[in-house]
């Protein structure tokens, strides 16, 4: 892992609205991203786990505080920079291939017909679909659907990947496969990933590190680290006692009363 971060956040502050009918969703988030790194970010429902992500894609501007991408500020979408966003029905181009739509991000690249060809197969063979290049979504499953989701942003090649709680609507199965698909994909590529979930196990199961959000207005709580072993299994990984400490640990930080989640973050 290089010095400077990947990624970083520095007292991030995000208001909707003004005068009496402001809201403020980030109060002072402050984190950083190492290359290679995974981290999780977790925290209870409707604290703005939303709002940062498109904030540190560049797609929402902050009210305060700056996010840097390769130590440079975001001030729109970073080249570099891919997202999987939580709805991939709508994510997908519905009369596109499976092959069509991971090869659609690839086109402002300006990368030659060979070069695009062998992204879009390696990247559905990374996930599994090699053999469903020519289906279109319908077609698919919703596992399937967000796999081929998962390609287009490998195909792209970033230097981050940011997910939105990508697995929340698929079933308990499918979404297991799939956390299994994310630590495949981080390993083969050795890929720098931002993922937002409001799944505790979720949240350690995949992590280097676990960054802890309060309730409304959202500041970091605290960051775990995460010293697991690898490779992670479903069954095995999360019977040892070392993952039910800290899925406890995470709970409990979440499930606070709010008026102490609000308080000053805990240091670790």
């Amino acid at each position: 892992m290089r010095t400077a971060p990947m990624l970083d956040v520095s007292s991030l502050t995000h208001t909707y609205g003004g005068g009496t009918t402001a809201h403020t969703a980030l109060a002072d988030i402050t984190f950083s991203v190492a290359e290679g790194e995974l981290v999780s970010v977790v925290g209870p429902s409707g604290c703005g786990k939303t709002t940062l992500l498109r904030i540190l894609s560049g797609l929402q501007r902050p009210t305060g505080g700056e996010v840097s991408f390769q130590g440079r500020p975001v001030t729109g979408v970073p080249e570099g920079l891919a997202m999987v966003f939580q709805d991939y029905a709508r994510s997908l181009y519905p009369w596109q291939t499976v092959a069509g739509n991971v090869r659609f991000p690839l086109r402002h690249l300006r990368l030659g017909r060979a070069e695009t060809d062998r992204r879009v197969h390696e990247s559905l063979s990374a996930v599994g679909l090699e053999g469903h290049a020519g289906k279109y979504p319908s077609q698919l499953s919703g596992g399937m659907q967000q796999r081929v989701a998962i390609a287009r942003a490998l195909a792209y090649q970033p230097g981050v990947l940011l997910m939105d709680e990508p697995f929340a609507s698929i079933d308990a199965q499918t979404r297991e496969d799939l956390e299994d698909l994310v630590l495949h994909v981080r390993e083969r590529y050795a890929m720098t990933i931002v993922f937002v979930t409001h799944d505790i196990d979720e949240s350690v199961y995949l992590a280097d590190r676990v960054v802890v959000l309060s309730g409304p207005p959202t500041r970091v709580m605290t960051t775990i680290d995460v010293p697991l072993p690898h490779p992670r299994d479903q069954i095995e990984t999360k019977e040892l006692r070392e993952f039910v400490a800290l899925r406890g640990e995470v709970a409990r930080l979440i499930r606070r009363p709010s008026t102490e989640r609000t308080a000053e973050p805990i240091s670790r």
